[in-house]
Protein backbone atom coordinates (compact mmCIF):
# COMPACT_ATOMS: atom_id res chain seq x y z
CA UNK A 1 0.00 0.00 0.00
CA UNK A 2 1.35 3.58 -1.03
CA UNK A 3 2.56 5.16 2.11
CA UNK A 4 0.63 8.31 1.12
CA UNK A 5 -2.70 6.59 1.13
CA UNK A 6 -2.18 5.47 5.18
CA UNK A 7 -3.39 8.95 6.60
CA UNK A 8 -6.40 9.27 4.79
CA UNK A 9 -7.64 5.31 5.50
CA UNK A 10 -7.19 5.96 8.85
CA UNK A 11 -8.65 8.94 8.69
CA UNK A 12 -12.04 7.03 7.12
CA UNK A 13 -11.70 4.40 10.06
CA UNK A 14 -11.67 7.79 12.68
CA UNK A 15 -14.72 8.79 10.92
CA UNK A 16 -16.48 5.57 11.20
CA UNK A 17 -15.63 5.44 14.45
CA UNK A 18 -16.77 9.02 15.35
CA UNK A 19 -20.27 8.15 13.74
CA UNK A 20 -20.76 5.19 16.12
CA UNK A 21 -19.67 7.07 19.46
CA UNK A 22 -20.52 10.81 19.13
CA UNK A 23 -23.37 11.04 16.61
CA UNK A 24 -27.15 10.06 15.66
CA UNK A 25 -26.53 7.98 12.57
CA UNK A 26 -24.87 4.37 12.91
CA UNK A 27 -22.48 3.59 10.87
CA UNK A 28 -24.96 1.20 8.19
CA UNK A 29 -27.29 4.23 7.61
CA UNK A 30 -24.25 6.63 7.07
CA UNK A 31 -22.69 4.16 4.54
CA UNK A 32 -26.70 3.41 3.52
CA UNK A 33 -27.36 7.60 2.96
CA UNK A 34 -24.24 8.24 0.64
CA UNK A 35 -21.52 8.72 3.03
CA UNK A 36 -24.14 11.53 5.01
CA UNK A 37 -25.33 11.54 8.64
CA UNK A 38 -28.87 12.69 9.61
CA UNK A 39 -32.12 10.93 8.08
CA UNK A 40 -33.01 10.30 4.11
CA UNK A 41 -35.98 12.18 3.82
CA UNK A 42 -40.00 9.78 2.43
CA UNK A 43 -42.35 11.41 1.54
CA UNK A 44 -44.45 11.56 4.36
CA UNK A 45 -48.30 10.20 4.40
CA UNK A 46 -51.34 12.01 3.52
CA UNK A 47 -54.83 11.79 4.58
CA UNK A 48 -56.46 11.15 1.63
CA UNK A 49 -60.53 9.80 1.19
CA UNK A 50 -61.14 6.94 -1.31
CA UNK A 51 -63.64 9.05 -3.14
CA UNK A 52 -66.01 12.57 -2.86
CA UNK A 53 -68.66 12.83 -1.13
CA UNK A 54 -70.80 13.43 -3.84
CA UNK A 55 -69.60 10.99 -6.27
CA UNK A 56 -72.46 8.85 -7.14
CA UNK A 57 -73.88 12.17 -8.64
CA UNK A 58 -74.00 11.79 -12.55
CA UNK A 59 -73.35 15.26 -12.79
CA UNK A 60 -69.74 14.82 -11.06
CA UNK A 61 -67.30 12.76 -13.17
CA UNK A 62 -64.70 10.89 -10.96
CA UNK A 63 -62.04 10.48 -14.23
CA UNK A 64 -58.54 12.69 -14.80
CA UNK A 65 -59.21 15.43 -17.62
CA UNK A 66 -57.43 17.91 -18.72
CA UNK A 67 -58.11 20.82 -16.22
CA UNK A 68 -55.01 22.83 -17.49
CA UNK A 69 -57.76 25.63 -19.57
CA UNK A 70 -60.48 24.99 -17.27
CA UNK A 71 -61.98 28.65 -17.79
CA UNK A 72 -62.80 27.44 -21.54
CA UNK A 73 -65.91 25.25 -20.38
CA UNK A 74 -67.94 28.79 -20.03
CA UNK A 75 -67.59 29.27 -23.83
CA UNK A 76 -66.97 33.13 -23.34
CA UNK A 77 -64.40 35.12 -25.25
CA UNK A 78 -64.07 37.96 -23.11
CA UNK A 79 -63.02 35.78 -19.78
CA UNK A 80 -60.50 33.83 -22.27
CA UNK A 81 -59.21 37.15 -23.33
CA UNK A 82 -59.37 38.29 -19.72
CA UNK A 83 -57.74 35.32 -18.20
CA UNK A 84 -54.37 35.57 -21.29
CA UNK A 85 -54.13 39.31 -20.41
CA UNK A 86 -53.97 38.69 -16.57
CA UNK A 87 -51.29 36.17 -17.16
CA UNK A 88 -49.21 38.61 -18.70
CA UNK A 89 -49.67 41.69 -16.85
CA UNK A 90 -50.51 40.65 -13.32
CA UNK A 91 -47.88 42.29 -10.93
CA UNK A 92 -48.13 39.14 -8.26
CA UNK A 93 -47.21 36.72 -11.04
CA UNK A 94 -44.24 38.37 -11.42
CA UNK A 95 -43.32 38.63 -8.24
CA UNK A 96 -43.54 35.06 -7.69
CA UNK A 97 -41.53 34.38 -11.06
CA UNK A 98 -38.66 36.69 -9.65
CA UNK A 99 -38.91 33.99 -6.54
CA UNK A 100 -38.35 31.36 -8.28
CA UNK A 101 -35.12 33.15 -9.94
CA UNK A 102 -33.93 34.00 -6.01
CA UNK A 103 -34.01 30.04 -5.48
CA UNK A 104 -32.45 28.67 -8.48
CA UNK A 105 -29.36 31.48 -7.87
CA UNK A 106 -29.32 30.37 -4.01
CA UNK A 107 -28.98 26.51 -5.51
CA UNK A 108 -26.15 27.21 -7.54
CA UNK A 109 -25.01 29.54 -4.50
CA UNK A 110 -24.92 25.50 -2.42
CA UNK A 111 -23.43 23.74 -5.47
CA UNK A 112 -20.23 25.56 -5.27
CA UNK A 113 -19.68 25.21 -1.80
CA UNK A 114 -19.06 21.50 -3.15
CA UNK A 115 -15.92 22.84 -4.54
CA UNK A 116 -12.94 24.42 -2.76
CA UNK A 117 -14.51 27.40 -0.68
CA UNK A 118 -11.59 29.77 -0.58
CA UNK A 119 -9.41 30.12 -3.78
CA UNK A 120 -7.68 33.14 -4.12
CA UNK A 121 -4.58 35.24 -5.96
CA UNK A 122 -2.32 37.71 -4.70
CA UNK A 123 -0.22 40.03 -5.78
CA UNK A 124 2.46 42.90 -4.88
CA UNK A 125 5.23 45.21 -5.32
CA UNK A 126 7.06 46.89 -2.90
CA UNK A 127 10.36 49.36 -2.98
CA UNK A 128 12.21 50.22 0.19
CA UNK A 129 14.91 52.24 0.42
CA UNK A 130 17.14 53.17 4.04
CA UNK A 131 21.09 55.19 3.65
CA UNK A 132 20.12 55.63 0.66
CA UNK A 133 20.04 51.74 -0.16
CA UNK A 134 17.15 50.90 -2.03
CA UNK A 135 15.57 47.43 -2.65
CA UNK A 136 12.76 45.96 -4.73
CA UNK A 137 10.42 42.85 -3.66
CA UNK A 138 8.09 41.45 -5.99
CA UNK A 139 5.90 38.63 -4.64
CA UNK A 140 2.96 36.77 -6.19
CA UNK A 141 0.72 33.98 -5.01
CA UNK A 142 -2.27 31.42 -4.74
CA UNK A 143 -3.93 29.99 -1.97
CA UNK A 144 -6.22 27.47 -1.85
CA UNK A 145 -8.69 26.09 1.10
CA UNK A 146 -11.29 22.88 0.09
CA UNK A 147 -13.22 21.88 3.47
CA UNK A 148 -14.44 18.27 2.07
CA UNK A 149 -18.07 16.63 2.64
CA UNK A 150 -17.24 13.95 4.35
CA UNK A 151 -20.74 13.69 6.70
CA UNK A 152 -22.59 15.09 3.75
CA UNK A 153 -23.69 18.79 4.94
CA UNK A 154 -22.60 20.74 1.85
CA UNK A 155 -24.32 17.52 -0.39
CA UNK A 156 -27.54 17.87 1.90
CA UNK A 157 -27.47 21.75 1.55
CA UNK A 158 -27.93 21.10 -2.41
CA UNK A 159 -30.44 18.87 -2.04
CA UNK A 160 -32.35 21.42 0.72
CA UNK A 161 -31.83 24.08 -2.15
CA UNK A 162 -33.26 22.02 -4.98
CA UNK A 163 -36.14 21.40 -2.70
CA UNK A 164 -36.78 24.81 -2.26
CA UNK A 165 -36.69 25.63 -5.94
CA UNK A 166 -39.41 22.95 -6.28
CA UNK A 167 -41.33 24.81 -3.59
CA UNK A 168 -40.86 28.13 -5.38
CA UNK A 169 -42.19 26.83 -8.61
CA UNK A 170 -45.19 25.65 -6.66
CA UNK A 171 -45.44 28.79 -4.97
CA UNK A 172 -45.30 30.18 -8.38
CA UNK A 173 -48.25 27.57 -9.90
CA UNK A 174 -50.32 28.52 -6.94
CA UNK A 175 -50.46 31.94 -7.73
CA UNK A 176 -51.34 31.30 -11.08
CA UNK A 177 -53.88 28.91 -9.81
CA UNK A 178 -55.47 32.03 -7.60
CA UNK A 179 -54.87 34.49 -10.29
CA UNK A 180 -57.19 32.93 -12.87
CA UNK A 181 -59.71 31.76 -10.54
CA UNK A 182 -60.25 35.44 -9.61
CA UNK A 183 -60.14 36.82 -12.76
CA UNK A 184 -63.05 34.26 -13.58
CA UNK A 185 -64.38 34.95 -9.86
CA UNK A 186 -64.87 38.68 -10.16
CA UNK A 187 -65.91 38.39 -14.14
CA UNK A 188 -68.72 36.74 -13.35
CA UNK A 189 -69.33 38.87 -10.54
CA UNK A 190 -70.13 41.54 -12.65
CA UNK A 191 -72.14 39.77 -15.09
CA UNK A 192 -74.15 38.94 -12.47
CA UNK A 193 -74.40 42.32 -11.21
CA UNK A 194 -74.83 43.61 -14.21
CA UNK A 195 -78.03 41.32 -14.55
CA UNK A 196 -79.40 41.88 -11.21
CA UNK A 197 -79.00 45.77 -11.98
CA UNK A 198 -80.72 45.24 -15.10
CA UNK A 199 -83.96 43.27 -14.02
CA UNK A 200 -83.92 45.86 -11.05
CA UNK A 201 -84.13 48.62 -13.80
CA UNK A 202 -86.63 46.91 -15.62
CA UNK A 203 -89.24 46.75 -12.42
CA UNK A 204 -88.03 50.46 -12.04
CA UNK A 205 -89.48 51.09 -15.44
CA UNK A 206 -92.98 49.00 -14.57
CA UNK A 207 -93.03 50.51 -10.72
CA UNK A 208 -93.14 53.79 -12.61
CA UNK A 209 -95.51 53.10 -14.70
CA UNK A 210 -97.55 51.98 -12.20
CA UNK A 211 -97.06 54.58 -9.96
CA UNK A 212 -98.20 57.35 -12.54
CA UNK A 213 -101.28 55.08 -13.41
CA UNK A 214 -102.23 55.11 -9.58
CA UNK A 215 -101.71 58.90 -9.18
CA UNK A 216 -103.80 59.92 -12.33
CA UNK A 217 -106.86 57.43 -11.29
CA UNK A 218 -106.73 58.86 -7.86
CA UNK A 219 -107.47 62.70 -9.34
CA UNK A 220 -110.08 60.96 -11.15
CA UNK A 221 -111.77 59.53 -7.96
CA UNK A 222 -111.49 56.30 -9.51
CA UNK A 223 -113.65 54.09 -6.92
CA UNK A 224 -111.50 51.54 -4.47
CA UNK A 225 -108.29 54.24 -5.27
CA UNK A 226 -106.80 55.63 -2.17
CA UNK A 227 -103.82 57.56 -0.54
CA UNK A 228 -102.70 54.28 1.23
CA UNK A 229 -102.42 53.08 -2.71
CA UNK A 230 -100.37 55.71 -4.09
CA UNK A 231 -97.81 56.00 -0.94
CA UNK A 232 -97.79 52.23 -1.04
CA UNK A 233 -96.97 52.42 -4.72
CA UNK A 234 -94.38 55.02 -4.44
CA UNK A 235 -92.85 52.54 -1.65
CA UNK A 236 -92.05 49.81 -3.72
CA UNK A 237 -90.58 51.92 -6.43
CA UNK A 238 -88.41 54.02 -4.08
CA UNK A 239 -86.99 50.55 -2.71
CA UNK A 240 -86.11 49.22 -5.90
CA UNK A 241 -84.61 52.58 -7.29
CA UNK A 242 -82.25 52.37 -3.70
CA UNK A 243 -81.23 48.38 -4.54
CA UNK A 244 -79.30 49.72 -7.59
CA UNK A 245 -76.48 51.78 -6.11
CA UNK A 246 -75.36 48.97 -3.70
CA UNK A 247 -75.12 46.81 -6.28
CA UNK A 248 -73.26 49.54 -8.31
CA UNK A 249 -71.09 49.63 -5.72
CA UNK A 250 -70.42 46.00 -5.88
CA UNK A 251 -69.84 46.20 -9.52
CA UNK A 252 -67.67 49.02 -9.36
CA UNK A 253 -65.44 46.89 -6.48
CA UNK A 254 -65.37 43.84 -8.51
CA UNK A 255 -64.17 46.05 -11.69
CA UNK A 256 -61.70 47.74 -9.77
CA UNK A 257 -60.39 44.18 -8.62
CA UNK A 258 -60.24 42.83 -12.20
CA UNK A 259 -58.16 45.87 -13.25
CA UNK A 260 -55.75 44.80 -10.35
CA UNK A 261 -55.10 41.60 -11.60
CA UNK A 262 -55.17 42.38 -14.84
CA UNK A 263 -51.83 44.37 -13.82
CA UNK A 264 -52.99 48.46 -14.75
CA UNK A 265 -54.33 51.27 -12.07
CA UNK A 266 -58.19 50.81 -12.01
CA UNK A 267 -60.74 52.26 -15.07
CA UNK A 268 -63.57 51.35 -15.75
CA UNK A 269 -63.95 48.05 -17.89
CA UNK A 270 -67.30 48.67 -19.79
CA UNK A 271 -65.40 49.89 -22.84
CA UNK A 272 -63.66 46.92 -22.85
CA UNK A 273 -65.96 44.35 -21.71
CA UNK A 274 -69.13 45.57 -22.49
CA UNK A 275 -72.56 44.15 -21.14
CA UNK A 276 -72.67 40.19 -21.82
CA UNK A 277 -74.86 37.48 -19.93
CA UNK A 278 -73.98 35.42 -16.94
CA UNK A 279 -71.68 32.75 -17.64
CA UNK A 280 -73.43 29.54 -18.20
CA UNK A 281 -71.69 26.87 -17.00
CA UNK A 282 -71.71 22.82 -18.16
CA UNK A 283 -74.05 20.74 -15.87
CA UNK A 284 -71.29 18.51 -15.06
CA UNK A 285 -67.66 18.59 -13.96
CA UNK A 286 -64.54 16.42 -14.30
CA UNK A 287 -62.87 16.41 -10.54
CA UNK A 288 -60.78 13.36 -10.94
CA UNK A 289 -60.53 11.21 -7.74
CA UNK A 290 -59.02 12.93 -4.28
CA UNK A 291 -55.24 11.50 -4.74
CA UNK A 292 -54.97 13.03 -7.86
CA UNK A 293 -54.91 16.48 -5.56
CA UNK A 294 -51.24 15.04 -4.12
CA UNK A 295 -49.61 16.06 -7.31
CA UNK A 296 -51.98 18.65 -8.98
CA UNK A 297 -52.37 21.34 -6.11
CA UNK A 298 -49.50 23.37 -6.09
CA UNK A 299 -50.05 24.07 -2.03
CA UNK A 300 -49.66 21.17 -2.06
CA UNK A 301 -46.79 20.24 -3.87
CA UNK A 302 -45.10 22.97 -1.91
CA UNK A 303 -45.56 22.11 1.36
CA UNK A 304 -44.45 18.49 0.30
CA UNK A 305 -41.26 20.21 -0.65
CA UNK A 306 -41.19 22.44 2.38
CA UNK A 307 -40.84 19.45 4.51
CA UNK A 308 -38.39 17.58 2.27
CA UNK A 309 -35.86 20.44 2.18
CA UNK A 310 -36.44 20.68 5.99
CA UNK A 311 -35.26 17.03 6.17
CA UNK A 312 -31.43 17.87 5.19
CA UNK A 313 -31.46 20.56 7.77
CA UNK A 314 -31.80 17.56 10.22
CA UNK A 315 -28.21 16.26 8.46
CA UNK A 316 -26.43 19.65 8.16
CA UNK A 317 -27.07 20.44 12.24
CA UNK A 318 -25.85 17.04 12.85
CA UNK A 319 -22.66 17.35 10.68
CA UNK A 320 -21.60 20.29 13.45
CA UNK A 321 -20.98 17.14 16.11
CA UNK A 322 -17.87 15.92 14.26
CA UNK A 323 -15.01 17.33 13.16
CA UNK A 324 -13.81 19.46 9.82
CA UNK A 325 -11.56 18.08 7.51
CA UNK A 326 -9.85 20.18 4.77
CA UNK A 327 -7.03 20.23 2.66
CA UNK A 328 -5.70 23.97 2.11
CA UNK A 329 -2.63 24.86 0.57
CA UNK A 330 -0.47 27.42 -0.99
CA UNK A 331 1.84 28.49 -3.60
CA UNK A 332 4.08 32.22 -4.39
CA UNK A 333 6.73 33.07 -5.62
CA UNK A 334 9.32 35.91 -3.82
CA UNK A 335 12.15 37.93 -5.61
CA UNK A 336 14.04 41.44 -5.42
CA UNK A 337 14.28 41.93 -9.49
CA UNK A 338 11.17 41.12 -11.43
CA UNK A 339 13.04 38.70 -13.97
CA UNK A 340 13.89 36.44 -11.08
CA UNK A 341 10.13 36.24 -9.96
CA UNK A 342 8.89 32.67 -11.60
CA UNK A 343 12.28 30.93 -11.60
CA UNK A 344 12.59 28.01 -9.25
CA UNK A 345 14.84 29.55 -6.59
CA UNK A 346 11.76 31.87 -6.06
CA UNK A 347 9.50 29.12 -5.26
CA UNK A 348 7.48 28.80 -1.92
CA UNK A 349 4.72 26.91 -0.90
CA UNK A 350 2.93 24.36 1.32
CA UNK A 351 -0.28 21.92 1.51
CA UNK A 352 -1.61 19.94 4.14
CA UNK A 353 -4.65 18.47 6.05
CA UNK A 354 -6.15 20.31 8.91
CA UNK A 355 -9.26 19.63 11.15
CA UNK A 356 -11.78 21.57 13.24
CA UNK A 357 -13.84 19.89 15.75
CA UNK A 358 -16.24 21.91 17.99
CA UNK A 359 -16.00 20.97 21.47
CA UNK A 360 -17.25 21.71 24.60
CA UNK A 361 -20.47 23.22 22.95
CA UNK A 362 -22.76 22.61 25.92
CA UNK A 363 -25.56 20.60 23.99
CA UNK A 364 -26.17 23.62 21.90
CA UNK A 365 -25.58 20.96 18.77
CA UNK A 366 -27.79 18.41 20.04
CA UNK A 367 -31.00 20.87 20.50
CA UNK A 368 -30.23 22.43 17.47
CA UNK A 369 -30.45 18.92 15.86
CA UNK A 370 -33.53 18.18 18.33
CA UNK A 371 -35.11 22.00 16.83
CA UNK A 372 -34.52 20.91 13.29
CA UNK A 373 -36.47 17.95 13.77
CA UNK A 374 -39.28 19.70 15.72
CA UNK A 375 -39.17 21.68 12.77
CA UNK A 376 -39.54 18.61 10.23
CA UNK A 377 -42.34 17.06 11.78
CA UNK A 378 -43.65 19.94 11.79
CA UNK A 379 -44.58 20.96 8.58
CA UNK A 380 -45.20 17.32 8.18
CA UNK A 381 -47.92 18.22 9.72
CA UNK A 382 -48.64 21.31 7.77
CA UNK A 383 -48.20 19.05 4.64
CA UNK A 384 -50.76 16.73 6.24
CA UNK A 385 -52.94 19.67 7.06
CA UNK A 386 -52.80 21.21 3.20
CA UNK A 387 -54.08 17.79 1.71
CA UNK A 388 -57.15 17.78 3.96
CA UNK A 389 -58.04 21.60 3.27
CA UNK A 390 -57.88 20.91 -0.10
CA UNK A 391 -60.62 18.02 0.19
CA UNK A 392 -62.45 20.24 2.07
CA UNK A 393 -62.45 23.21 -1.01
CA UNK A 394 -63.52 20.62 -3.74
CA UNK A 395 -66.26 19.45 -1.50
CA UNK A 396 -66.96 22.84 -0.86
CA UNK A 397 -67.50 23.70 -4.24
CA UNK A 398 -68.84 20.56 -5.45
CA UNK A 399 -72.01 21.35 -3.05
CA UNK A 400 -71.65 24.81 -4.42
CA UNK A 401 -71.81 23.94 -7.34
CA UNK A 402 -74.61 20.91 -7.69
CA UNK A 403 -76.96 22.65 -4.96
CA UNK A 404 -76.84 25.94 -7.17
CA UNK A 405 -77.89 23.87 -10.15
CA UNK A 406 -81.28 22.93 -8.28
CA UNK A 407 -82.09 26.29 -6.64
CA UNK A 408 -82.02 28.01 -9.76
CA UNK A 409 -84.41 25.38 -11.58
CA UNK A 410 -86.61 26.22 -8.72
CA UNK A 411 -86.20 29.56 -8.84
CA UNK A 412 -86.89 29.26 -12.88
CA UNK A 413 -90.20 28.33 -12.21
CA UNK A 414 -90.56 30.88 -9.32
CA UNK A 415 -90.13 33.88 -11.41
CA UNK A 416 -92.25 32.55 -14.17
CA UNK A 417 -95.18 31.96 -12.03
CA UNK A 418 -94.44 35.62 -10.22
CA UNK A 419 -94.37 37.41 -13.65
CA UNK A 420 -97.77 35.15 -14.92
CA UNK A 421 -99.15 36.85 -11.10
CA UNK A 422 -98.00 39.75 -11.76
CA UNK A 423 -99.36 39.86 -15.22
CA UNK A 424 -102.99 38.98 -14.34
CA UNK A 425 -102.77 41.69 -11.29
CA UNK A 426 -102.00 44.40 -14.00
CA UNK A 427 -104.29 42.99 -16.83
CA UNK A 428 -107.20 43.45 -13.99
CA UNK A 429 -105.67 46.95 -13.04
CA UNK A 430 -105.45 48.45 -16.26
CA UNK A 431 -109.11 47.51 -17.58
CA UNK A 432 -110.51 48.84 -14.56
CA UNK A 433 -112.04 45.49 -13.16
CA UNK A 434 -113.61 44.74 -10.05
CA UNK A 435 -112.27 43.18 -7.45
CA UNK A 436 -108.40 44.15 -7.84
CA UNK A 437 -106.51 44.23 -4.68
CA UNK A 438 -103.46 46.55 -4.74
CA UNK A 439 -101.95 45.52 -1.35
CA UNK A 440 -101.91 42.07 -3.08
CA UNK A 441 -100.26 43.35 -6.25
CA UNK A 442 -97.57 45.00 -3.84
CA UNK A 443 -97.00 41.80 -2.19
CA UNK A 444 -97.02 40.37 -5.72
CA UNK A 445 -94.37 42.94 -7.05
CA UNK A 446 -91.68 42.70 -3.64
CA UNK A 447 -91.89 39.12 -4.11
CA UNK A 448 -91.35 38.85 -7.98
CA UNK A 449 -88.13 41.28 -7.85
CA UNK A 450 -86.31 39.30 -4.99
CA UNK A 451 -87.00 36.56 -6.84
CA UNK A 452 -85.60 37.81 -10.17
CA UNK A 453 -82.98 39.01 -8.01
CA UNK A 454 -82.09 35.45 -6.29
CA UNK A 455 -82.74 34.04 -9.82
CA UNK A 456 -80.10 35.99 -11.28
CA UNK A 457 -77.83 35.37 -8.12
CA UNK A 458 -78.38 31.66 -8.54
CA UNK A 459 -77.11 31.63 -12.07
CA UNK A 460 -74.09 33.49 -10.70
CA UNK A 461 -73.56 30.70 -7.91
CA UNK A 462 -73.65 27.59 -10.01
CA UNK A 463 -70.39 29.78 -12.58
CA UNK A 464 -68.81 30.21 -8.73
CA UNK A 465 -68.79 27.30 -7.49
CA UNK A 466 -67.65 25.59 -11.06
CA UNK A 467 -64.68 28.39 -10.62
CA UNK A 468 -64.09 27.28 -6.92
CA UNK A 469 -64.34 23.56 -7.93
CA UNK A 470 -61.22 24.03 -10.05
CA UNK A 471 -59.77 26.60 -7.97
CA UNK A 472 -59.67 24.03 -5.22
CA UNK A 473 -58.12 21.13 -7.43
CA UNK A 474 -55.39 23.28 -8.61
CA UNK A 475 -56.60 23.94 -12.14
CA UNK A 476 -54.64 26.11 -14.46
CA UNK A 477 -51.33 26.39 -13.61
CA UNK A 478 -50.61 23.81 -16.43
CA UNK A 479 -50.97 27.41 -18.78
CA UNK A 480 -47.49 28.14 -18.47
CA UNK A 481 -45.85 24.78 -20.23
CA UNK A 482 -48.23 25.68 -23.26
CA UNK A 483 -47.29 27.58 -26.53
CA UNK A 484 -47.54 31.13 -26.84
CA UNK A 485 -50.81 32.33 -26.77
CA UNK A 486 -52.89 32.62 -30.23
CA UNK A 487 -53.38 35.72 -32.00
CA UNK A 488 -56.73 35.77 -31.39
CA UNK A 489 -56.05 35.34 -27.63
CA UNK A 490 -54.12 38.53 -27.22
CA UNK A 491 -54.66 40.88 -24.15
CA UNK A 492 -58.24 43.36 -24.41
CA UNK A 493 -55.38 46.13 -23.98
CA UNK A 494 -52.01 46.97 -22.62
CA UNK A 495 -51.65 48.45 -18.93
CA UNK A 496 -51.11 52.23 -18.79
CA UNK A 497 -47.79 54.01 -18.59
CA UNK A 498 -46.81 53.85 -14.63
CA UNK A 499 -45.36 57.22 -13.95
CA UNK A 500 -43.86 58.32 -10.66
CA UNK A 501 -45.30 61.75 -8.68
CA UNK A 502 -42.74 63.38 -11.32
CA UNK A 503 -44.09 62.13 -14.26
CA UNK A 504 -41.33 60.53 -15.87
CA UNK A 505 -41.21 56.67 -16.75
CA UNK A 506 -39.94 54.31 -14.17
CA UNK A 507 -38.83 51.71 -16.83
CA UNK A 508 -41.92 49.43 -16.45
CA UNK A 509 -42.95 48.79 -19.86
CA UNK A 510 -46.17 49.56 -20.88
CA UNK A 511 -46.66 48.15 -24.30
CA UNK A 512 -47.37 44.40 -24.90
CA UNK A 513 -44.12 43.78 -27.01
CA UNK A 514 -42.09 45.59 -24.32
CA UNK A 515 -43.39 43.32 -21.84
CA UNK A 516 -41.20 40.66 -19.95
CA UNK A 517 -41.92 37.00 -20.45
CA UNK A 518 -44.18 35.91 -18.05
CA UNK A 519 -42.59 33.07 -17.05
CA UNK A 520 -44.21 30.64 -19.15
CA UNK A 521 -41.76 27.85 -17.98
CA UNK A 522 -39.61 28.65 -14.36
CA UNK A 523 -38.42 25.14 -14.58
CA UNK A 524 -37.99 22.03 -16.50
CA UNK A 525 -40.01 19.94 -14.23
CA UNK A 526 -43.65 19.82 -14.19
Amino acid sequence: MHRALRPWLGLLAAGTLLVSFIGCTSPVEYFRNGFKVGPNYCPPPAPVAKHWIDSTDERVRSVSGDICQWWTVFDDPVLNRLVVCAYMQNLSLREAGLRVLQARALLGIATGELFPQSQSASGSYRRSGSNQLFSDQWNFGFSLAWELDFWGRFRRAVLAAEDQLDSSVASYDDVLVTLLSDVASNYVRIRTDQERIKLLRENVIVQTQISGLTVERFKRGYTGITDLDIEQSKSILKQAEAAIPQLEIDLRQANNRLCILLGMPPADLEALIGAGPIPTSPPEVVVGIPADLLRRRPDVRRAERDAAAQAESIGIAESDLYPAFSISGSLGYSANNFPDLFTSQAFTGSVGPSFNWNILNYGRIRNNIRYQDARFQELVVVYQNTVLLAQEEVENGLTTFLRAQERKGLLDESVKAGENARGIALRIYEEGKAGFDFNRYAVIEQNLIQQQDSWAQARGQIALGLIDVYRALGGGWGIRMLQPVAPDMRPLAPPPEFLPAGGKPTGVPAKPEELPTPMPNPTDQP
